[in-house]
């Protein structure tokens, strides 16, 4: 039973956020193909019911953690457009100042702490956050979110154990899109029911459909829920899926044509958008609207990024240390 109601007014935040991640996204593969964008590039295309469903139930206080799949989880958190596709380009204005690019953004103002690319590292600083917030005593929660590769990563039990013991206010989140880069979950490891993981510490564990936001709403609510009332963390195994390759990169040789349009069939926007007309919340002015609406944010993006300026070389020399005048610190 969902404690955070389910109504009209979330369907349509769904479509409009899901929307808006699909065509930055889309906008963001292009400028790579252009190298207006550079280095690595993985984009979230089909995983956006991921990011929608716990749009409905976070506060803005709640922290939230991830890896390098990260442009729609910064706009998730609130990250403008303009911040994020400009920490795409590398610009000064970026969220990250230019220096994260799209594998390390972070949005301290929005409690989005990275954007990490060592596999698995975000889950200790994940639980590391959940502690402050503990320490501190608030009722905010930190989600922690995970590819299925990294679930491999010995830090994740080390976690699990102390997080549990602890009872620390935070929700891991593996976003099972079946392929760790390349290799698809079967191939490494012998438990492919990757919620499992999680019940030998006693830690609240399921999976869900990814797919869908009722589902993902469903499950983060009761998660977070119970990480409020100090009843510790839950594991959550997404079962959702990615359009594209693993990066920029990938040929994507190692899945048939077939399975990817069985996924596409199920693709989360579409499916928010048949409820939204079945139940009448809207009509297709509403969505050409709101279509038109996102396409302007997303070029706008483009045009902030390209018309920023980039980092001054002395901001090699800033950000580094905590103190401003740290003594080994030389230009």
């Amino acid at each position: 039973m969902s404690s955070i109601e389910i109504n009209k007014d979330t369907y349509l935040m769904w479509y409009e956020a899901m929307l808006l991640m699909r065509r930055f996204e889309e906008k963001a593969g292009q400028l790579y193909g252009q190298q207006k964008i550079r280095g690595f590039c993985h984009l979230y295309i089909g995983q956006e019911a991921v990011m929608a469903g716990a749009m409905s139930v976070l506060k803005h206080e709640d922290s939230m953690i991830t890896a390098y799949r990260d442009h729609a989880h910064a706009l998730a958190k609130g990250t403008s457009p303009n911040a994020v596709m400009a920490e795409l380009y590398g610009k000064a204005t970026g969220c990250s100042k230019g220096k994260g690019g799209s594998m390390h953004m972070f949005d301290k103002e929005n409690n989005f702490y990275g954007g990490h690319g060592i596999v698995g590292g975000q889950i200790p600083l994940g639980a590391g956050i959940a502690f402050a917030e503990k320490y501190k005593g608030t009722d905010y929660v930190c989600c922690a979110y995970m590819g299925d590769g990294a679930v491999r990563q010995g830090a994740l039990n080390e976690t699990f154990n102390m997080a549990s013991l602890w009872k620390l206010p935070v929700i891991f989140i593996c976003e099972n899109n079946g392929y760790a880069m390349g290799t698809s979950v079967e191939r490494t490891t012998i438990q492919t029911d990757i919620y499992k993981l999680g019940l030998p510490y006693d830690i609240p564990s399921s999976p869900v459909d990814g797919m869908d936001p009722v589902a993902v709403h469903n499950a983060m609510d009761e998660a977070v829920s119970r990480a409020r009332a100090g009843e510790g963390p839950t594991f959550l195994e997404m079962r959702t899926y990615r359009y594209k390759g693993h990066s920029m990169s990938d040929p994507q040789k190692y899945r048939t044509k077939e399975e990817l349009e069985s996924y596409k069939a199920k693709d989360p926007i579409e499916a928010v958008k048949q409820t939204i007309l079945k139940e009448g919340y809207a009509d297709e002015k509403w969505f050409e609207d709101i279509e038109e609406k996102v396409k302007a944010e997303v070029d706008a993006s483009v045009q902030f990024s390209e018309e920023s300026p980039y980092p001054e070389a002395s901001e090699l020399y800033t950000d580094v240390y905590v103190e401003s005048d740290y003594p080994f610190i030389k230009d």
